[in-house]
């Protein structure tokens, strides 16, 4: 799978990207490993992700994203997580409804 992916960075800045391996990306970017931007930004918090069969259609859409707004970003965060803990019980990051 291919990812799109939105992190919070530690200054409250957001962050998008693309990767085909999610979990190890996210860690690379808190090991100072991911791209500059976050290096000196750490810890970063994922907060949305997409997924796509291509790495084609992952590329269009961190394309598409970066040309949002900042609120145009945080109100598609939010309805991420709205309907994401309108379904399950716990989030993809580890914590429950009840963690939170």
């Amino acid at each position: 799978m291919n990812y799109t992916y939105l992190l919070q960075c530690a200054d409250g800045t957001l962050y998008c990207g693309w990767t085909n391996h999610l979990e190890k990306r996210v860690e690379a970017h808190n090991a100072g490993k991911g791209a500059k931007y976050t290096k000196s930004r750490r810890p970063v918090i994922l907060v949305y992700y997409e997924e796509y069969e291509t790495k084609s259609e992952a590329l269009r859409r961190e394309a598409a994203i970066k040309k949002l707004s900042r609120q145009e970003k945080l109100r598609m965060i939010q309805y991420f997580h709205s309907c994401f803990y309108a379904s399950n019980e716990s989030s993809p990051w580890g914590f429950s409804r009840t963690d939170t």
